[in-house]
Protein backbone atom coordinates (compact mmCIF):
# COMPACT_ATOMS: atom_id res chain seq x y z
CA UNK A 1 0.00 0.00 0.00
CA UNK A 2 1.49 3.28 -0.98
CA UNK A 3 1.90 5.96 1.38
CA UNK A 4 -1.14 8.29 0.38
CA UNK A 5 -3.24 5.14 -0.01
CA UNK A 6 -2.29 4.47 3.99
CA UNK A 7 -5.45 4.79 6.05
CA UNK A 8 -4.93 7.51 8.80
CA UNK A 9 -6.40 5.19 11.25
CA UNK A 10 -3.51 2.50 10.58
CA UNK A 11 -0.61 5.65 10.58
CA UNK A 12 1.45 5.75 13.72
CA UNK A 13 1.16 9.30 14.62
CA UNK A 14 4.20 10.55 16.32
CA UNK A 15 3.94 13.78 18.82
CA UNK A 16 7.18 16.09 18.81
CA UNK A 17 5.94 17.97 22.93
CA UNK A 18 8.32 20.46 24.68
CA UNK A 19 8.98 23.75 26.00
CA UNK A 20 8.57 27.06 23.93
CA UNK A 21 11.53 27.40 22.14
CA UNK A 22 13.04 23.87 22.86
CA UNK A 23 13.67 23.58 19.01
CA UNK A 24 10.59 20.88 18.41
CA UNK A 25 10.03 22.57 15.09
CA UNK A 26 13.38 22.33 13.86
CA UNK A 27 14.04 19.12 15.12
CA UNK A 28 10.58 17.94 12.95
CA UNK A 29 12.51 19.63 9.55
CA UNK A 30 15.79 17.38 10.58
CA UNK A 31 13.94 14.38 11.06
CA UNK A 32 11.97 14.76 7.81
CA UNK A 33 14.35 16.45 5.92
CA UNK A 34 11.73 18.79 4.85
CA UNK A 35 10.60 22.58 6.12
CA UNK A 36 7.30 21.43 7.53
CA UNK A 37 7.46 23.49 10.58
CA UNK A 38 8.00 26.93 10.44
CA UNK A 39 11.30 27.93 12.54
CA UNK A 40 11.94 31.24 14.37
CA UNK A 41 14.03 32.15 17.87
CA UNK A 42 10.88 33.77 18.51
CA UNK A 43 8.64 31.59 21.80
CA UNK A 44 5.47 30.63 20.62
CA UNK A 45 6.21 30.51 16.41
CA UNK A 46 4.07 27.19 16.50
CA UNK A 47 0.43 28.38 16.90
CA UNK A 48 -1.27 24.77 16.23
CA UNK A 49 -0.40 21.09 15.58
CA UNK A 50 0.78 21.28 11.88
CA UNK A 51 1.39 17.22 10.47
CA UNK A 52 2.81 16.10 8.33
CA UNK A 53 2.29 12.62 6.46
CA UNK A 54 5.77 10.43 5.92
CA UNK A 55 7.66 6.81 5.64
CA UNK A 56 9.97 6.52 8.84
CA UNK A 57 11.73 2.71 8.07
CA UNK A 58 11.11 0.87 9.61
CA UNK A 59 7.67 1.48 11.18
CA UNK A 60 6.63 2.16 7.85
CA UNK A 61 3.80 5.45 7.33
CA UNK A 62 3.54 7.86 10.35
CA UNK A 63 2.00 11.10 10.72
CA UNK A 64 4.74 13.70 12.52
CA UNK A 65 2.88 16.01 14.74
CA UNK A 66 4.37 19.23 15.78
CA UNK A 67 3.19 21.51 19.18
CA UNK A 68 2.66 24.42 20.50
CA UNK A 69 5.05 24.64 23.68
CA UNK A 70 3.21 23.31 26.60
CA UNK A 71 4.42 26.59 28.75
CA UNK A 72 2.85 28.78 26.11
CA UNK A 73 1.20 32.18 28.21
CA UNK A 74 -1.52 34.40 27.99
CA UNK A 75 -5.54 33.65 26.84
CA UNK A 76 -4.20 32.50 23.51
CA UNK A 77 -1.13 30.48 25.06
CA UNK A 78 -3.94 28.28 26.93
CA UNK A 79 -6.30 27.56 23.57
CA UNK A 80 -3.10 26.26 22.24
CA UNK A 81 -1.62 24.46 25.50
CA UNK A 82 -5.46 22.53 25.11
CA UNK A 83 -5.33 22.20 21.65
CA UNK A 84 -1.65 20.26 22.59
CA UNK A 85 -3.16 18.50 25.03
CA UNK A 86 -5.89 17.19 22.88
CA UNK A 87 -3.35 16.04 20.80
CA UNK A 88 -1.65 13.80 23.05
CA UNK A 89 -5.64 11.78 22.93
CA UNK A 90 -4.18 10.43 19.50
CA UNK A 91 -0.16 10.30 20.11
CA UNK A 92 1.51 6.85 19.50
CA UNK A 93 4.51 7.60 20.22
CA UNK A 94 5.96 11.24 21.86
CA UNK A 95 9.29 12.67 21.57
CA UNK A 96 9.76 15.00 24.40
CA UNK A 97 11.92 17.71 23.24
CA UNK A 98 14.25 19.29 26.11
CA UNK A 99 16.43 22.17 25.60
CA UNK A 100 20.08 20.70 26.40
CA UNK A 101 21.25 23.79 27.56
CA UNK A 102 19.12 24.56 29.80
CA UNK A 103 18.11 20.62 31.28
CA UNK A 104 14.48 19.41 32.43
CA UNK A 105 12.18 21.78 33.39
CA UNK A 106 8.99 21.15 36.15
CA UNK A 107 6.81 20.75 32.69
CA UNK A 108 9.10 18.87 31.05
CA UNK A 109 8.70 16.33 34.12
CA UNK A 110 4.63 17.31 34.43
CA UNK A 111 4.61 16.01 30.64
CA UNK A 112 6.45 12.93 31.08
CA UNK A 113 4.14 11.78 34.23
CA UNK A 114 1.05 12.44 31.79
CA UNK A 115 2.47 10.42 28.88
CA UNK A 116 2.97 7.85 31.64
CA UNK A 117 -0.49 7.92 33.00
CA UNK A 118 -1.77 8.09 29.74
CA UNK A 119 0.56 4.98 28.63
CA UNK A 120 2.04 6.85 25.77
CA UNK A 121 5.77 5.58 25.18
CA UNK A 122 8.08 8.48 24.60
CA UNK A 123 11.45 9.32 23.64
CA UNK A 124 13.91 12.18 25.58
CA UNK A 125 15.32 13.96 23.01
CA UNK A 126 17.79 16.90 24.46
CA UNK A 127 17.96 19.14 21.66
CA UNK A 128 21.30 22.02 21.46
CA UNK A 129 22.83 19.66 22.34
CA UNK A 130 26.09 20.85 20.53
CA UNK A 131 25.94 23.59 22.74
CA UNK A 132 25.90 22.37 25.78
CA UNK A 133 28.67 20.74 27.94
CA UNK A 134 26.07 18.30 29.53
CA UNK A 135 25.71 15.02 28.81
CA UNK A 136 22.08 12.96 29.70
CA UNK A 137 22.32 9.70 29.61
CA UNK A 138 18.44 9.24 29.90
CA UNK A 139 17.79 9.97 26.43
CA UNK A 140 18.82 11.00 22.79
CA UNK A 141 21.32 13.75 22.66
CA UNK A 142 20.68 15.77 19.35
CA UNK A 143 21.24 19.23 17.05
CA UNK A 144 18.68 19.64 14.84
CA UNK A 145 21.07 22.32 13.64
CA UNK A 146 23.63 20.56 12.84
CA UNK A 147 21.69 17.15 11.93
CA UNK A 148 23.63 15.51 14.61
CA UNK A 149 21.85 11.86 16.65
CA UNK A 150 18.75 12.21 14.05
CA UNK A 151 19.42 8.77 12.85
CA UNK A 152 19.68 7.79 16.71
CA UNK A 153 16.34 9.44 17.20
CA UNK A 154 14.65 7.82 14.96
CA UNK A 155 16.15 4.12 15.91
CA UNK A 156 15.09 4.99 19.70
CA UNK A 157 11.25 5.25 18.07
CA UNK A 158 10.94 3.05 16.68
CA UNK A 159 12.55 0.63 19.83
CA UNK A 160 10.17 2.00 21.97
CA UNK A 161 7.19 1.76 19.63
CA UNK A 162 7.92 -2.07 19.43
CA UNK A 163 8.63 -2.84 22.71
CA UNK A 164 5.33 -1.37 23.44
CA UNK A 165 2.37 -3.13 20.94
CA UNK A 166 2.05 -6.37 20.12
CA UNK A 167 1.59 -7.90 16.53
CA UNK A 168 -2.51 -6.61 16.38
CA UNK A 169 -4.44 -8.51 14.10
CA UNK A 170 -8.16 -8.04 12.93
CA UNK A 171 -9.65 -11.70 13.13
CA UNK A 172 -6.95 -14.17 12.21
CA UNK A 173 -5.49 -14.54 15.58
CA UNK A 174 -8.59 -16.35 16.89
CA UNK A 175 -8.33 -18.61 13.73
CA UNK A 176 -6.53 -21.93 12.57
CA UNK A 177 -3.41 -21.51 9.89
CA UNK A 178 -4.66 -21.40 6.15
CA UNK A 179 -8.36 -20.14 6.59
CA UNK A 180 -10.87 -19.61 4.59
CA UNK A 181 -13.10 -16.59 5.48
CA UNK A 182 -16.84 -15.85 3.72
CA UNK A 183 -17.31 -11.63 3.88
CA UNK A 184 -20.88 -10.59 3.52
CA UNK A 185 -20.47 -7.08 1.77
CA UNK A 186 -24.04 -5.24 0.96
CA UNK A 187 -23.49 -2.93 -1.92
CA UNK A 188 -26.08 -0.47 -1.26
CA UNK A 189 -26.63 3.45 -1.65
CA UNK A 190 -24.55 3.90 1.24
CA UNK A 191 -21.70 1.99 -0.26
CA UNK A 192 -18.85 4.12 -2.12
CA UNK A 193 -18.89 3.86 -5.44
CA UNK A 194 -16.28 1.56 -7.32
CA UNK A 195 -14.57 0.52 -3.76
CA UNK A 196 -15.43 -1.14 -0.66
CA UNK A 197 -15.50 0.71 2.54
CA UNK A 198 -12.36 0.72 4.78
CA UNK A 199 -12.87 -2.34 7.14
CA UNK A 200 -13.64 -4.50 5.03
CA UNK A 201 -10.78 -3.63 2.80
CA UNK A 202 -8.48 -3.79 6.12
CA UNK A 203 -10.01 -7.18 6.72
CA UNK A 204 -9.27 -8.99 3.72
CA UNK A 205 -6.00 -7.71 3.88
CA UNK A 206 -5.22 -8.95 7.56
CA UNK A 207 -6.40 -12.65 6.26
CA UNK A 208 -3.91 -12.81 3.21
CA UNK A 209 -1.71 -11.56 4.94
CA UNK A 210 -1.87 -14.95 7.22
CA UNK A 211 -1.90 -16.85 3.91
CA UNK A 212 -5.87 -17.17 4.22
CA UNK A 213 -8.51 -17.55 1.44
CA UNK A 214 -11.07 -14.64 1.02
CA UNK A 215 -14.42 -15.20 -0.28
CA UNK A 216 -16.71 -12.08 -1.20
CA UNK A 217 -20.56 -11.94 -2.00
CA UNK A 218 -23.66 -9.86 -1.23
CA UNK A 219 -26.02 -11.09 0.66
CA UNK A 220 -28.29 -12.24 -1.73
CA UNK A 221 -26.00 -14.72 -3.17
CA UNK A 222 -24.80 -15.55 0.21
CA UNK A 223 -27.22 -18.94 0.55
CA UNK A 224 -26.18 -20.35 -2.41
CA UNK A 225 -22.02 -19.67 -1.75
CA UNK A 226 -22.71 -21.81 1.08
CA UNK A 227 -24.22 -24.88 -0.65
CA UNK A 228 -21.39 -24.48 -3.44
CA UNK A 229 -18.45 -24.67 -1.39
CA UNK A 230 -16.63 -28.12 -0.79
CA UNK A 231 -16.30 -27.27 3.04
CA UNK A 232 -18.16 -24.81 5.54
CA UNK A 233 -15.93 -21.61 5.93
CA UNK A 234 -14.14 -21.14 9.46
CA UNK A 235 -15.55 -17.95 10.21
CA UNK A 236 -17.98 -15.60 8.17
CA UNK A 237 -18.40 -12.20 8.86
CA UNK A 238 -20.72 -9.56 7.82
CA UNK A 239 -22.06 -5.98 7.68
CA UNK A 240 -23.78 -5.27 10.97
CA UNK A 241 -26.42 -3.78 8.93
CA UNK A 242 -27.83 -7.16 7.50
CA UNK A 243 -26.61 -9.38 10.49
CA UNK A 244 -30.17 -10.55 11.03
CA UNK A 245 -30.56 -11.64 7.50
CA UNK A 246 -27.25 -13.82 7.60
CA UNK A 247 -27.52 -15.08 10.92
CA UNK A 248 -30.70 -16.39 9.82
CA UNK A 249 -29.03 -18.42 6.74
CA UNK A 250 -25.59 -19.17 8.62
CA UNK A 251 -26.16 -22.69 10.37
CA UNK A 252 -25.16 -22.61 14.07
CA UNK A 253 -22.07 -24.27 13.50
CA UNK A 254 -20.55 -22.04 11.73
CA UNK A 255 -18.71 -18.88 13.76
CA UNK A 256 -20.50 -15.74 13.07
CA UNK A 257 -19.42 -12.39 13.64
CA UNK A 258 -19.04 -8.48 11.87
CA UNK A 259 -16.71 -6.27 10.76
CA UNK A 260 -18.13 -3.94 13.19
CA UNK A 261 -17.44 -5.91 16.37
CA UNK A 262 -14.19 -6.81 14.90
CA UNK A 263 -12.83 -3.65 14.97
CA UNK A 264 -14.68 -3.03 18.38
CA UNK A 265 -12.21 -5.29 19.12
CA UNK A 266 -9.02 -4.11 17.20
CA UNK A 267 -9.18 -0.56 18.13
CA UNK A 268 -11.25 -0.43 21.56
CA UNK A 269 -12.05 -2.47 24.52
CA UNK A 270 -14.87 -4.49 23.66
CA UNK A 271 -15.98 -6.17 26.88
CA UNK A 272 -16.76 -2.39 27.72
CA UNK A 273 -18.98 -1.65 24.33
CA UNK A 274 -20.67 -5.04 25.11
CA UNK A 275 -21.69 -3.79 28.54
CA UNK A 276 -22.81 -1.04 26.92
CA UNK A 277 -24.76 -2.62 24.65
CA UNK A 278 -26.66 -3.32 27.88
CA UNK A 279 -28.17 0.01 28.43
CA UNK A 280 -30.08 0.11 25.43
CA UNK A 281 -32.64 -1.95 27.13
CA UNK A 282 -32.78 0.99 30.39
CA UNK A 283 -33.24 3.48 28.24
CA UNK A 284 -36.40 5.67 28.86
CA UNK A 285 -38.56 8.59 26.91
CA UNK A 286 -36.65 11.77 26.95
CA UNK A 287 -33.32 10.23 27.04
CA UNK A 288 -30.35 11.43 24.84
CA UNK A 289 -28.42 9.29 22.69
CA UNK A 290 -25.35 10.81 21.30
CA UNK A 291 -24.43 9.32 17.95
CA UNK A 292 -20.76 9.88 17.12
CA UNK A 293 -18.52 9.22 14.39
CA UNK A 294 -15.24 9.39 12.93
CA UNK A 295 -15.28 10.85 9.51
CA UNK A 296 -17.30 12.72 7.85
CA UNK A 297 -18.56 10.80 4.79
CA UNK A 298 -21.28 12.19 2.59
CA UNK A 299 -25.02 11.49 4.15
CA UNK A 300 -27.60 10.13 2.34
CA UNK A 301 -31.26 9.09 3.50
CA UNK A 302 -30.22 5.93 4.12
CA UNK A 303 -27.23 6.63 6.22
CA UNK A 304 -26.65 4.04 9.08
CA UNK A 305 -26.19 6.38 11.69
CA UNK A 306 -27.92 9.68 11.37
CA UNK A 307 -31.41 7.68 10.15
CA UNK A 308 -30.86 3.79 10.40
CA UNK A 309 -29.93 3.77 14.09
CA UNK A 310 -31.66 6.16 15.38
CA UNK A 311 -35.34 4.46 13.60
CA UNK A 312 -33.46 0.77 14.87
CA UNK A 313 -33.29 2.32 18.63
CA UNK A 314 -36.68 3.67 18.73
CA UNK A 315 -38.59 0.89 17.27
CA UNK A 316 -36.35 -1.48 19.81
CA UNK A 317 -36.90 0.13 22.63
CA UNK A 318 -40.24 1.49 22.11
CA UNK A 319 -39.39 4.86 23.98
CA UNK A 320 -39.14 8.55 22.61
CA UNK A 321 -35.12 9.31 22.38
CA UNK A 322 -33.69 12.05 21.59
CA UNK A 323 -30.42 12.01 19.44
CA UNK A 324 -27.42 14.26 19.05
CA UNK A 325 -24.30 13.88 16.60
CA UNK A 326 -20.79 14.72 16.21
CA UNK A 327 -18.71 13.72 13.51
CA UNK A 328 -14.88 13.92 12.66
CA UNK A 329 -12.07 14.85 15.19
CA UNK A 330 -14.57 16.04 17.49
CA UNK A 331 -15.66 14.62 20.46
CA UNK A 332 -17.56 16.53 23.57
CA UNK A 333 -15.50 16.43 26.62
CA UNK A 334 -18.68 16.99 28.69
CA UNK A 335 -21.30 14.61 28.04
CA UNK A 336 -23.78 15.90 30.51
CA UNK A 337 -27.21 14.72 29.62
CA UNK A 338 -26.17 11.92 27.67
CA UNK A 339 -27.25 8.49 28.45
CA UNK A 340 -25.32 6.41 25.85
CA UNK A 341 -22.88 7.36 23.75
CA UNK A 342 -23.41 5.00 19.90
CA UNK A 343 -20.00 5.42 18.26
CA UNK A 344 -18.91 4.35 15.04
CA UNK A 345 -16.16 1.22 14.06
CA UNK A 346 -13.73 3.75 14.29
CA UNK A 347 -12.08 2.84 10.74
CA UNK A 348 -10.24 5.92 10.55
CA UNK A 349 -9.42 6.88 14.22
CA UNK A 350 -6.26 5.42 15.48
CA UNK A 351 -6.77 3.12 18.57
CA UNK A 352 -5.46 5.68 21.16
CA UNK A 353 -7.86 7.95 19.83
CA UNK A 354 -10.39 5.38 20.08
CA UNK A 355 -9.08 4.66 23.39
CA UNK A 356 -9.15 8.29 24.54
CA UNK A 357 -12.65 8.30 23.16
CA UNK A 358 -14.10 5.35 25.47
CA UNK A 359 -12.41 7.11 28.71
CA UNK A 360 -13.87 9.95 28.12
CA UNK A 361 -17.45 8.61 27.83
CA UNK A 362 -16.09 6.11 31.35
CA UNK A 363 -14.91 9.34 33.07
CA UNK A 364 -18.65 10.83 32.37
CA UNK A 365 -20.31 8.15 33.62
CA UNK A 366 -22.01 7.43 30.26
CA UNK A 367 -21.94 4.11 28.92
CA UNK A 368 -20.66 3.62 25.35
CA UNK A 369 -21.14 1.20 22.70
CA UNK A 370 -20.03 0.87 18.75
CA UNK A 371 -22.91 0.20 15.67
CA UNK A 372 -22.40 -2.84 15.20
CA UNK A 373 -22.39 -4.45 19.07
CA UNK A 374 -26.16 -2.42 19.17
CA UNK A 375 -27.63 -3.83 15.71
CA UNK A 376 -26.23 -7.20 17.30
CA UNK A 377 -28.27 -6.95 20.19
CA UNK A 378 -30.90 -5.16 18.87
CA UNK A 379 -31.41 -7.99 16.70
CA UNK A 380 -31.01 -10.32 19.54
CA UNK A 381 -27.81 -12.41 17.73
CA UNK A 382 -24.81 -10.44 19.87
CA UNK A 383 -24.51 -13.17 21.71
CA UNK A 384 -24.23 -15.48 18.92
CA UNK A 385 -21.10 -12.86 17.25
CA UNK A 386 -19.39 -13.04 20.32
CA UNK A 387 -18.84 -17.13 20.85
CA UNK A 388 -15.81 -16.66 19.07
CA UNK A 389 -14.30 -14.35 21.70
CA UNK A 390 -13.84 -16.76 24.48
CA UNK A 391 -12.83 -13.72 27.16
CA UNK A 392 -15.97 -11.59 26.09
CA UNK A 393 -19.02 -12.02 28.62
CA UNK A 394 -22.55 -10.62 28.19
CA UNK A 395 -24.58 -9.34 31.57
CA UNK A 396 -28.04 -9.56 31.69
CA UNK A 397 -29.96 -6.47 31.52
Amino acid sequence: MKLNETPSGERITIGFFGMRNAGKSSLVNALTDQSVSVVSDTPGTTTDPVKKAMELLPLGAVVIVDTPGFDDVGDLGELRVKTTRRTLAYTDIAVVVIDAQKGMSMLDISLISELEKRNIPYVKAYNKSDASTVVYDDGIAVSARDKKGIEELKAAICGVYRSSTENKRIVTDILCDDPTVLLVMPIDEAAPKGRIILPQQQTIRDILDAHGACICCQPEQLSKMLECMESPPDIVITDSQVFGKVASIVPDDIPLTSFSILFARYKGELQTLVDGAMKIHSLNDGDTVLISEGCTHRRSCKDIGSVKIPNMMRSFTKKELNFVFSRGGEFPDDLSGISLVVHCGGCMLNQKEMHYRMATAEQNGVPMVNYGVAIAEMNGILRRSLKVFSDIKVDKF
